[in-house]
């Protein structure tokens, strides 16, 4: 991979992340964007603000059920677009540390993530419907955009930048080390420069030589910005931020440069708390999707909406624990994985990695049942060490017999005793095959 994203080697490996949104917007229990939908007030969205006193927050909870789900890396909401901080700022008192809740959440996540081996990040939004500077009038988001007494109110929005900056560098300055640092987002004239982007990459890359940036200083989750071609700008990022989409191919620079990206997915319909919300994604269908992005390159990160009481949803955490179930037997497929060169098969998709002996094997993941042997066409069996499966390390063997006489030099793979009988997959959310292939000299 080129140079450009070198240090973005563990976020490559590590493929699976958490992300939580959570704030104030808990308390209404409608979503994230409750106050730019419903264009709730300042003064009015105070009372969320002041009701906003979890008693039940442990990030220690969070962070079992990250660890749970074989998760290696989280990102925390330190500011979403409503301006309410999750953090200690000498900037503002609206945040949770000058509310009666008085708590510095950005302290207690790291330190309970970080405690348990998980790299973690910050998301910070460049948006901020709470400070008087930011425009109002005229934004497709703000919730007074349409109330007449914002009209011609007296704005410096560089006093807002100076706000922005600031608070990000004591996001740098205060925290410890931080792996990722996600922002959130630019839309019409309100990106790159707008935001100094080069001013507040380059003051992010001196306090924090080895973070990771998204790519949002200059795009959303709609597009991608120029960090997709071969001439980005000083701010690009070190990586895509495709939302609630997966990409039909991996993504790559017009040259074919291979760019890092992470899908970030809900696992209902919205990030922050929605108690209405209930059209909870399987953990199947989760399992699917984090293989699909790992066979083309990417990673996923999977976002939690804690109640106002900082409960994480009972149904999220019965899926978090299914999906690590999953990954304890099956992780070496997707840790340190990447796309393979073989083209996707009819019944699933393919993994691989170079093992401890700098053998190349390739993960065969099979979502479809089969009638009689599994067909892997893009193998010669003469090319093949060895096939195992992967959730108990057993041999399967190469079917020999009538089964393959019309076929020689196809592999073909039974899962049972018999090549030709017709067997149930092992496990039919998906079973995975290691396939070793032979050094040739």
């Amino acid at each position: 991979m080129h140079e450009r994203f070198a240090r973005s080697a563990w976020f490559r490996r590590d493929r699976f992340g958490m992300f939580i949104h959570w704030g104030a917007y808990a308390v209404p229990a409608r979503g994230e964007w409750v106050q730019s939908v419903e264009r709730i007030g300042i003064e009015d969205y105070q009372r969320h603000v002041d009701a906003f006193r979890p008693d039940s927050f442990d990030p220690g909870v969070w962070a079992d059920a990250a660890v749970a789900a074989g998760m290696k890396y989280a990102v925390l909401t330190a500011k979403h677009h409503d301006g309410f901080c999750l953090f200690d700022s000498q900037l503002t008192d609206y945040s949770t540390t000058h509310t009666g809740f008085g708590r510095d959440v950005v302290a207690e996540f790291l330190d309970a993530f970080r405690t348990r081996g998980i790299r973690v990040g910050l998301y910070y939004s460049l948006v901020d419907w709470h400070h008087p500077d930011y425009p109002a009038s005229g934004d497709p988001y703000h919730p007074s955009r349409d109330d007449p007494a914002v009209r011609g109110r007296d704005q410096i929005f560089d006093r807002y930048l100076e706000y922005l900056h600031g608070q990000v560098r004591e996001l740098c300055t205060n925290y410890g080390t931080l792996d990722l640092l996600w922002f959130d987002f630019s839309y019409g004239a309100m990106r790159a420069d707008a935001w100094r982007a080069r001013e507040l990459f380059e003051m992010v890359r001196d306090l924090q030589p080895g973070v990771l940036i998204d790519n949002r200083l200059e795009a959303s989750g709609t597009d991608k910005g120029s960090i997709v071609t071969d001439h980005p700008t000083p701010f690009s990022g070190d990586f895509a931020s495709p939302e609630q989409i997966i990409p039909t191919e991996g993504i790559r620079t017009p040259s074919g440069e291979p760019v890092p990206w992470e899908a970030c997915i809900t696992l209902n319909n919205n990030w922050g708390y929605n108690a209405f919300d209930t059209a909870w994604k399987p953990a199947e269908l989760i399992v699917r999707k984090l293989v699909e992005c790992v066979s083309k390159g990417g990673n996923l990160l999977l976002n939690v909406g804690p109640d106002a009481r900082g409960r994480i949803p009972q149904p999220s955490l019965d899926i978090l624990s299914a999906v690590g179930g999953w990954l304890s037997d099956n992780g070496e497929s997707v840790y340190g994985a990447g796309p393979s060169d073989l083209p996707k098969p009819e019944w699933g998709r393919y993994t691989r990695r170079v093992d401890d002996g700098d053998r190349e094997v390739v993960y065969a993941h099979v979502l479809e049942g089969q009638v009689g042997p599994l067909a892997l066409v893009a193998f010669d069996r003469d090319d093949i060490e060895g096939i195992r499966l992967v959730a108990d390390g057993s041999d399967l063997r190469i079917a020999d017999g009538w089964i393959s006489e019309g076929s020689p030099g196809l592999t073909l793979v039974p899962f049972g005793p018999e090549a030709g009988h017709t067997y149930p997959l092992p496990d039919p959310v998906d079973t995975v095959l290691a396939i070793t292939l032979r050094r040739h000299s």
